[in-house]
């Protein structure tokens, strides 16, 4: 497994506490240090969409301009402002062999989860 995020943020926290706490082995990739390509991110959006991977909430999203929120309409254009800003990507992302398991972190949903 793979969990995307940074290691600050607290949703990011409760997701690597509640993976070690159930002796899940996972390999973390900070987004600040490591990066984010487009190929990444690309099949993400496949797998989710851009309305579940864009993270609307947060201090990275409410100060961008008016008009740059409202031009995020599509994979395209939330796949720039996510490689410019990935801030904005709902976190964490947890993965496995390619495939999205989560985004952003409900004990519910990784309880249910079947790598």
């Amino acid at each position: 497994m793979k969990l995307y995020g940074i290691p600050n943020c607290n949703t990011v926290k409760k997701a690597r506490t509640w993976l070690e706490a159930h002796g899940v082995t996972y390999e973390f990739h900070d987004f600040k240090k490591q990066g984010v390509t487009t190929a990444m991110l690309s099949g993400w959006l496949k797998q989710v969409g851009w309305q579940k991977l864009l993270k609307k909430t947060g201090p990275t999203w409410g100060q961008l301009p008016d008009a740059v929120k409202i031009a995020i309409k599509d994979d395209a254009s939330a796949l720039a402002l996510m490689l410019e800003k990935p801030n904005v990507i709902k976190r964490p992302v947890l993965e496995h062999n390619g495939r999205v398991l989560a985004t952003g972190f409900n004990e519910k949903d990784y309880e249910n989860m079947k790598p």
